[in-house]
C-alpha cells in the first residue's frame, strides 16, 4: 500500500435543532465490512498511542470527540491527518504505520476494523515493518 491510500472522509451529517447526527455504514461509506469496534479516551497529556501496522486488516479512525493528530507512514512517505471533526475520519489500508498523538483533553479516537483483533497480525517493530514491505515489494 502507499501513503496515496490513506484518505480522509467525510461522513453522512443530518443537522437538527436538537444536535447533529452522523453514522457509518461499511461498505458504504468506507470500503470494508466492519467486524470489530473499539475507541481509545483519557490519553494522557502527552502520550502516544498506535505506533504499529497491520498485516491484512483495514481501519477507520474518526474523532467523535476533541481531536488529535495521525501520523502514517508507508516505510517511503509520512504524512499527518489532524482529526478533529465528528462528522470526518481516515481510511488507512493495511501494511501503513500509524501513529497517535497530540490528543486534546477529553479526546475520544473511535476505531472500525475489518477483522477481530489477532496479535499475530500487527507489525509493532518499524524495522520489521519495513524490511517485510522491502521483502513483498
Amino acid at each position: 500500500m502507499r501513503i496515496e491510500d490513506c484518505r480522509l472522509i467525510d461522513l453522512p451529517r443530518i443537522g437538527d435543532p436538537r444536535g447533529n447526527l452522523t453514522f457509518i455504514e461499511g461498505q458504504r461509506h468506507i470500503p470494508f465490512a466492519i467486524a470489530r469496534v473499539f475507541y481509545l479516551y483519557d490519553v494522557p497529556d502527552g502520550a502516544a498511542r498506535a505506533g504499529h501496522a497491520l498485516k491484512t486488516c483495514h481501519q477507520f479512525l474518526a474523532a467523535i470527540s476533541g481531536g488529535f493528530d495521525a501520523i502514517v507512514d508507508d516505510g517511503r512517505t509520512r504524512s499527518r491527518f489532524q482529526l478533529n471533526r465528528s462528522d470526518r475520519g481516515l481510511y488507512l489500508p493495511p501494511k501503513i504505520w500509524r501513529e497517535l498523538e497530540n490528543f486534546s483533553p477529553g479526546a475520544v479516537c473511535l476505531v472500525l476494523a475489518s477483522e477481530p483483533y489477532d496479535a499475530s497480525g500487527y507489525y509493532r517493530d518499524y524495522a520489521q515493518f519495513r524490511r517485510d514491505l522491502t521483502d513483498t515489494g
